[in-house]
């Protein structure tokens, strides 16, 4: 592509969204599309067939999704699996009528099975059954993933899906029920500091920039304790969920955007399955590694003389981790919290380890930057910035 293609990014506010929007910004790609979910509902087929009608792009980012933790998808299990689905289909769909270059699909390293060999290779898919706690979520992302390996073999697309694994960063989603672990936990352990501190000037903007089931800076002290106190968040106190025992990797989204543009920019399928003349012999290959439709034949599956062409997809992430107890403490000493950190082991741990392999990824170009350390000051420094 070059610097004046036309890319849509959806879910440009988001977390990853926002971070590939801005790098793709830095390296000198303006011509930039996003919608916010207001403007357009990804949901609505007839709405994103309307978008693709008047923008009419060259590449498509997909990184809108409806996500959340824990306690989130076993809330909203239909909501999970609806939703993605919807989004996906739609944009894949328009992406392919719409004759769209290049599309790089967003997953999440959820799709595999609960007790996948570690570290976790992408073709462990679809050996076993799924963590029950994310099975809808973990589904529709091996559907979009599917989708994009479906259409490359059919009608020789170049849509790409990258996996990448647990993601934090600046524009997180911070709210207590429906947040993914390192946020939340930030937000709890500042919130029980502050409580003991008894700074309520800046609870109350807390409260007011993110209020917590309707309870908002407004309320009175006591409201505003009762409903923390509802997710472990007490003076001088936080109680977690689970044993703290699972291990989880974890990605700056600074990071992942920069491996998602480097990949859109450099990557294409024929480099995946590792078979150059794969798009050049059986789908007529243009330049810039899209495929000439007039020679799409639509094989409508595996090539037989390629053998059987699966997990095409890439693992993103820095082939580390830690457990849960250690990222609290992490988080403990990084906002300073002096007080007593409980887990309630009541409560799911969700998969016990979700390490993956990034070797692939690797070979490809790429690798990470930024340490746990260095991502959990960042993010809670912009988390009190948020504040101001």
């Amino acid at each position: 592509m070059n610097k004046n293609s036309k890319i849509y990014v959806a879910g440009h506010k988001g977390l990853v969204g926002s971070a590939i929007w801005n790098n793709l910004l830095s390296r000198g790609y303006t011509n930039l599309v996003g919608r916010t979910h207001q403007e357009l509902d990804l949901t609505d087929q007839h709405a994103v067939r309307k978008f693709f009608d008047e923008e009419r792009p060259d590449a498509v980012v997909l990184a809108a999704a409806f996500v959340g933790g824990i306690m989130a998808n076993s809330l909203y299990r239909a909501d999970f699996i609806m939703m993605n689905m919807q989004i996906q289909c739609n944009v894949i769909s328009e992406a392919y009528a719409h004759h769209v270059k290049k599309l790089l699909f967003l997953g999440s390293t959820c799709i595999y099975p609960k007790n996948a060999p570690q570290p976790m290779k992408e073709d462990c898919l679809l050996t076993s059954p799924l963590e029950y706690t994310n099975e809808e979520y973990a589904i529709a992302k091996i559907a979009g993933l599917k989708m994009c390996e479906s259409y490359n073999l059919q009608y020789g697309t170049n849509y790409i899906a990258v996996m990448p694994t647990n993601l934090y960063g600046p524009n997180d989603n911070f709210h207590l029920e429906n947040s993914h672990v390192m946020p939340a936990m930030i937000r709890k352990v500042y919130l029980a500091k502050l409580i003991a501190d008894r700074n309520w000037e800046t609870i109350r903007k807390d409260m007011n920039k993110r209020p917590v089931l309707g309870v908002d800076g407004k309320a009175d002290k006591q409201a505003i304790l009762d409903i923390l106190a509802k997710y472990g968040i007490e003076d001088n106190r936080v109680t977690l969920w689970g044993t703290g025992k699972p291990l989880r990797e974890f990605l700056w989204s600074e990071d992942m955007a920069d491996a998602s543009v480097h990949v859109l920019l450099n990557v294409n399928f024929s480099d995946i399955i590792g078979i150059e003349k794969y798009s050049s012999v059986h789908y007529g290959a243009t330049t810039d590694g899209a495929v000439d439709r007039n020679h799409s034949k639509g094989r409508g599956g595996a090539i037989p003389s390629l053998g059987e062409i699966r997990n095409c997809h890439i693992n993103v992430g820095t082939g580390k981790e830690l457990t849960i107890r250690e990222l609290a403490e992490l988080v403990v000493r990084t906002v300073g919290f002096k007080g007593e950190l409980l887990f309630d082991t009541t409560k799911p741990d969700g998969t016990l380890r979700k390490l993956i392999d990034v070797s692939k990824l690797q070979s490809l170009g790429w690798t990470y930057k930024v340490e746990i350390e260095d991502g959990v000051r960042r993010l809670f420094e912009w988390y009190q910035q948020s504040l101001q």
